[in-house]
């Protein structure tokens, strides 16, 4: 897909073609994956995502969020990425808490989640994740045919399909993990 219609004033380029733009992870699994993948660079500052559909007029529905969850069990953290479209939430007290077979599930602390991915906070992709990881998908995501993700870093963004995501490696697709 090469006409990306959720970049909004924004033009893509190939991503594979800008490694500077993304984190290292995100350029290495990048190399991996057949499907295309946008790019298109902003401004570090807009890369929240209401900041960021706001002023590229990007539409908010297109966006997917990625956060990273842990728990413990028998004194072992364990973590997993979940992938929600940005107007919903990750169901973190049932759903993945019960995926991850632990007591209580969280957001990882952000100090946390950036050494372990090796991403900025606020750019953090399912693209380049540890590989041990599980990542949740919602469903919602995965069917989506043009989606906005993280790129690692918080001066550019991704665009990629629902389906690209939910073959990534680990990749497990959910119906409900998203409210």
């Amino acid at each position: 897909m090469s006409s990306w219609t959720i970049a909004g004033t924004l033009t893509p380029v190939p991503a594979s073609e800008h490694p500077e733009l993304l984190a290292e992870p995100v350029a290495k699994a990048l190399s991996s994956i057949e499907a295309p993948v946008g790019l298109v660079e902003i401004d570090p500052d807009l890369a929240d995502t209401a900041a960021f559909c706001e002023t590229y007029s990007s539409p908010l529905s297109a966006s997917a969020n990625c956060v990273v969850v842990s728990g413990k069990r028998a004194g072992e953290v364990r973590y997993a990425a979940a992938l929600v479209l940005a107007t919903t939430r990750a169901d973190v007290n049932n759903v993945i808490r019960r995926r991850l077979d632990v007591r209580k599930a969280s957001f990882a602390p952000m100090e946390e989640a950036v050494e372990l991915t090796g991403m900025a906070y606020g750019g953090i992709t399912p693209i380049g994740l540890p590989s041990d990881w599980p990542i949740l998908v919602d469903q919602a995501v995965a069917s989506a045919p043009e989606l906005v993700v993280g790129s690692g870093i918080r001066g550019s963004k991704l665009l990629v399909t629902g389906a690209t995501l939910a073959a990534l490696p680990g990749a497990e697709v959910i119906d409900g993990l998203a409210r």
